[in-house]
Formats: structure tokens, C-alpha cells, sequence
């Protein structure tokens, strides 16, 4: 495997005449209107980039952008791969494993949920303070020692001075926001409502299909990570109702300017 990500490096590289960003953003369902902010110097389709794989879900266009952003060099994802396309964990954290060798310092992620905390509202933006992997791991098998170590901490999977500095913009702009903890499941069904209940009971407060395993492998690597998640429909009992992902894109929509708003912002006060 480090043989493709060298190589796929390189190959972009060459592309982009050598961009060296700062920063990784992995941007979620319906929520890829970040790069409309970012001063696009190169674009990338997915199928142009050796190794990568194509995403397939509907709000993920399937492009690697490079620019700068809030005054830093990024490189965007506008849409990511999931586990439930049929990819391995190995192929759906590829590109987090590429934008590392690239030279970005901090990875930052946004996704899609489902609320389960009571005091979530339909279009919550909870920042996300830890998470909870019910996926495979995909650190499972050889450990390639240049990448990381064999058994990496998660005592801090989400950095604290991010999340710090993330609500202070919040509270800058008039932005509510609520931060709290995030549960990994392997979809493509979205929850029942024994499943919404389970995933409360063992201490979660927003679950998606995304996220977790990107933000393992950016770790094990030593990147700094800060995610944010936008709630756009909810599992609590009383509150649960049949959801489509035309929904799920909808409300994302809504709520993206203020996701993008902290998200640019925060880039920029690094």
C-alpha cells in the first residue's frame, strides 16, 4: 500500500505543479459548498488520480480541489468514499493517507448525522468531541511502520484547541452550535429505532457513515483532526420520521453557510 500512496503523491504532484497544502478538508453529503470559498488554483476528478477510488453517492461530486482557503493552502474533497459503496477501509481512507505525504498539518472533516441527544433540533451542527467505531477498523492488518505505529493512542482523537477556538467563532458570529459525540456505522440503511436507542444508551449523540475511519487513520499518522457534523434528521423517540437522503441533503444545504462560516474561519485563525 505505501507503494501506491508514494505513487499516487507523486502523480498529483506532477499535476499540480508541486502544491504543498497545509490543510486536508474532507467535506460530507450536501455539504461540498466549502469550495466555493476556496481559491481554486487545480482541480482534480477522482477518476484522474491513479489509486483513487470514484465516489458514488449522490451530494458528492467526486473532486480533489486545491487553493487556498482563510489564507492557508488546502486541499478539499468535495465528496469522499464509504465503506457501504463496497470499498475497503483501506480504499475509503487512501486519500487521507495521500493528503498526508502531500504535507498537510491538520485534517479537517464535516459530515452528515442523525441526531439522537434530546436537545438536538432537525439542522443541529454538533462539533465533534470524540466518537464511538463500530466499523471495521482500518488499521486491521499489516502495520506500515512510516505511516504510524501499531497501536496508536486515541486519547485525543479530536483536538481540543480546535474545538476551543470553534466555538469562540460560533460565538462570534451568533452561531448556536453543541458539541458532543459522534458513533461510526456502516450503513447504507439509515438506523431503526432500537438501533437510534442503542447507539444513545452506549453514549452517542449524532451517528453517520463517515468520519470515524478517516479521522483513525489521520491519527495513527499524528494529524490533528477537527469535525463538525450537521444533524439533519433525528432519532429520538416521539421525534423519528421516514427520511430520505434527498432530506438529508436538503437540510445540509440549509445549514452549510454556517458550518463553512466556523470552518473557513477557523482555517484562517490557525
Amino acid at each position: 500500500m505505501l507503494t501506491e500512496i508514494r505513487s499516487t503523491t507523486e502523480n498529483i504532484r506532477k499535476q499540480t505543479n508541486n502544491f504543498e497544502p497545509e490543510v486536508g478538508i474532507i467535506l460530507g453529503t450536501g455539504l461540498g459548498g466549502l469550495v466555493k470559498e476556496i481559491q481554486v488554483e487545480h482541480t482534480l476528478p477522482y477518476d484522474k488520480i491513479p489509486n483513487f477510488s470514484v465516489s458514488t453517492v449522490e451530494g458528492h461530486s467526486g473532486k480533489l480541489i486545491f487553493g487556498t482557503l482563510g489564507g492557508k493552502k488546502v486541499v478539499a474533497m468535495q465528496g469522499r468514499f464509504h465503506y457501504y459503496e463496497g470499498y475497503t477501509m483501506q480504499q475509503v481512507t487512501f486519500p487521507v493517507r495521500v493528503m498526508k505525504l502531500l504535507g498537510i498539518k491538520t485534517l479537517f472533516v464535516s459530515n452528515a448525522s442523525g441526531g439522537m441527544n434530546p436537545d438536538f433540533e432537525i439542522g443541529e451542527i454538533m462539533i465533534i468531541n470524540d466518537h464511538i467505531n463500530l466499523f471495521p477498523n482500518p488499521l486491521i492488518g499489516k502495520n506500515i511502520a512510516e505511516l504510524g505505529p501499531r497501536f496508536p493512542d486515541m486519547s485525543v482523537p479530536y483536538d481540543k484547541k480546535l474545538i476551543n477556538k470553534a466555538h469562540e467563532i460560533a460565538l462570534r458570529h451568533n452561531i448556536k452550535v453543541s458539541e458532543g459525540v459522534y458513533v461510526g456505522l456502516t450503513g447504507p440503511t439509515l438506523e431503526t429505532p432500537a438501533e437510534y436507542k442503542y447507539v444513545r444508551v452506549i453514549g452517542g449523540d449524532a451517528v453517520g457513515m463517515s468520519t470515524v475511519p478517516e479521522v483513525i487513520v489521520a491519527r495513527h499518522m499524528g494529524l490533528p483532526c477537527f469535525a463538525i457534523s450537521i444533524c439533519t434528521d433525528l432519532g429520538v423517540p416521539g421525534k423519528i420520521v421516514e427520511t430520505t437522503h434527498e432530506d438529508v441533503q436538503r437540510v445540509a444545504s440549509i445549514q452549510e453557510p454556517k458550518m463553512t462560516l466556523i470552518m473557513k474561519t477557523l482555517i484562517g485563525e490557525m
